[in-house]
């Protein structure tokens, strides 16, 4: 059994506080990256069918010696596949290139608004999950007017809204709005992709303090804020330093000066991307 802590998810799912995600890692490379976050401690990884790597994620699943019911998958339902019937098709596809009998968690990778399907993609979603085909159903980049569209017009709250997040890119409004609806805030990208977060003074004296490297600090201030992390990694001594943000806490004072790293949430929009 994993020591990873887990956070409660509304509809009364464990979801590890801390996962391995595979974006970008080629499919030749994914069962490497998969089995050695499996021996570091991992039980959750993340995937999507955009990424072209799900089949070796359940060929790394299929060969580790961690029993199923440890391990938290998630993976996600692409832009071209919106609406019932296509959804259906694309989850079905999924779940056989996984090799597995139910997906832990299922999203709608992006709203994608100008085509105007994410309502009834949603709807399909809550289908699957009254099917007991899912364990947990949520979405990924959507903006608050997407999620209370959904409230809204649907039954079920996501469980999740996996974002772009750090803490230069803190999402503090949308942040507060999961709050008010117990959605669980979760971020890929949370060491600042592209960014020079791991290279900030504040960061970097942090690390010093806490004899842990800058990621080790980007990823606890996310996990302290109650948001899950998904980094991802091809490196096994980063793989597994990524993990190990459970033997230390971040002060106060240390929190409150990486808050203040905050700088514009806005250069990164969902409602822009219509792909």
């Amino acid at each position: 059994m994993s020591d990873v802590p887990t956070f409660t998810l509304n509809n009364g799912s464990e979801m590890p506080k801390v996962g391995f995600g595979v974006f970008q890692i080629p499919a030749d490379e994914t069962i490497a990256a998969v089995t050695t976050a499996l021996d570091a401690g991992y039980r959750s990884i993340d995937t999507a069918a955009i990424y072209g790597n799900e089949e070796a994620v359940g060929q790394a699943l299929a060969q580790h010696d961690v029993p199923r019911d440890e391990i938290f998958v998630t993976t996600k339902v692409w832009n071209s596949e919106h609406g019932r019937d296509t959804t259906l098709r694309a989850y079905d596809a999924s779940l056989e290139r996984l090799g597995l009998e139910t997906i832990d968690l299922y999203l709608i990778h992006w709203p994608s608004p100008a085509k105007d399907l994410y309502v009834e993609t949603w709807q399909t979603l809550e289908e699957l999950y009254r099917d007991g085909r899912v364990g947990a159903i949520g979405v990924s980049n959507f903006n608050i007017e997407h999620l209370q569209r959904l409230i809204d017009e649907c039954e079920i709250v996501p469980t999740v809204n996996q974002v772009k997040l750090d803490p230069q890119f803190q999402q503090r409004a949308l942040r507060a709005f999961h709050d008010e609806h117990d959605i669980r805030t979760e971020a890929w990208a949370p060491l600042g992709q592209g960014s020079p977060l791991l290279d900030d003074d504040v960061v970097v004296e942090i690390a010093r303090a806490h004899d842990v490297d800058a990621g080790q600090i980007a990823l606890r201030w996310s996990v302290q804020h109650g948001i899950v992390v998904i980094p991802k990694s091809v490196t096994p001594s980063r793989i597994r330093s990524n993990l190990d943000v459970f033997s230390f806490d971040l002060t106060d004072d240390e929190m409150t000066r990486l808050d203040g790293l905050y700088q514009d949430d806005r250069a990164f929009d969902p409602a822009d991307m219509n792909f």
